[in-house]
């Protein structure tokens, strides 16, 4: 498969307005493409676009202002961008929430929340906009997973299940659309810096102690610049990687996951405690329920 081409192509981005979402737009413009981004904070979104147009007055922006947990209104915009935008080359699921707590410590539609915007968001776009990628030679699929898409820690029930089913439908894809030339990246990003601990929710289960202590532990393990995050991503999408982990401290879980798949939780914990992992930059700790302002939202559309 060649590599992608981004200059005249044009680029789908979920959860655009803040955080990685933001800065694969911005990356995007500077190579050439033509944006259509999907949020649902609209006053972010529109400061986005605002310092897209000021650095790249020729690229084409489309917003969407819509919240991926109504599937009616994902359904409706997913349409529209279709009958708009025909030849997309490059659709990039990176939307996405995070909810903070033990299975028993959250409301089932607490955890549908999640499910719905991290996976079956994903999975609706997808199938929606899939014509499109056919229609437009050398098209490209990324599907942000998590860390919590290679490991699942207490306290991340919902999150790592809505993010293994994104990695599981990412793989599958990847074997399907390889005959019609279509390019497919599951990213799993480590510690990033973004809005996460306050886009995250709490479970109802949760108190605000756990959640206030967890809080300022998980705040001290993002290390990674978004922008930094966003170029790892595309130089995977321009090699036409099928799999990209930013940091190491998504690279030394998945070592573990791979090598002591029943007891790589209890390792990262005792070596967190003893301070052979150390917060910054390597391995985020499993943390019980609420140390879970969650590897969240990378950001909520």
């Amino acid at each position: 498969m060649r590599r992608f081409e981004f200059t005249g192509g044009t680029a789908v981005v979920t959860g655009a307005a803040s955080g990685i979402g933001a800065a694969l737009a911005q990356a995007l413009a500077r190579r050439g493409s033509d944006l259509v981004l999907l949020d649902r904070d609209a006053e972010r979104l529109d400061a986005v676009v605002a310092a897209i147009r000021v650095a790249h007055p020729d690229r084409q922006v489309h917003t969407y202002v819509v919240d991926l947990a109504d599937a009616t209104g994902t359904a409706q915009v997913a349409a529209e961008i279709g009958q708009r935008h025909p030849r997309v080359r490059l659709l990039v699921n990176n939307a996405g929430v995070g909810l903070g707590g033990r299975f028993d410590q959250v409301t089932f539609d607490e955890f549908s929340w999640v499910i719905d915007v991290n996976f079956r968001a994903v999975a609706q776009l997808t199938h929606a906009l899939l014509p499109t990628l056919r229609a437009e030679r050398g098209a490209h699929l990324v599907n942000i997973s998590s860390l919590f898409g290679l490991i699942a820690p207490a306290g991340q029930a919902a999150y790592s299940a809505s993010k293994f089913a994104v990695r599981g439908l990412t793989e599958a894809l990847r074997h399907e659309l390889v005959d019609d030339g279509i390019g497919v990246t599951s990213v799993h990003p480590g510690g990033i810096r973004t809005r996460i601990t306050e886009n995250a929710r709490i479970g109802s289960g949760v108190s605000h102690e756990e959640y206030a202590a967890g809080r300022a532990q998980f705040e001290k393990l993002l290390t990674i610049a978004p922008e930094r995050a966003a170029e790892v991503i595309l130089r995977g999408v321009e090699r036409r990687r099928g799999r990209v982990l930013i940091g190491w401290s998504a690279k030394l879980p998945d070592l573990l996951a791979r090598v002591l798949p029943g007891s790589y939780n209890r390792l990262l914990v005792t070596g967190l405690n003893r301070g052979v992992v150390r917060p910054t930059p390597a391995v985020p700790a499993p943390r019980p329920a609420a140390d879970a302002a969650a590897d969240a939202a990378r950001e909520v559309a």
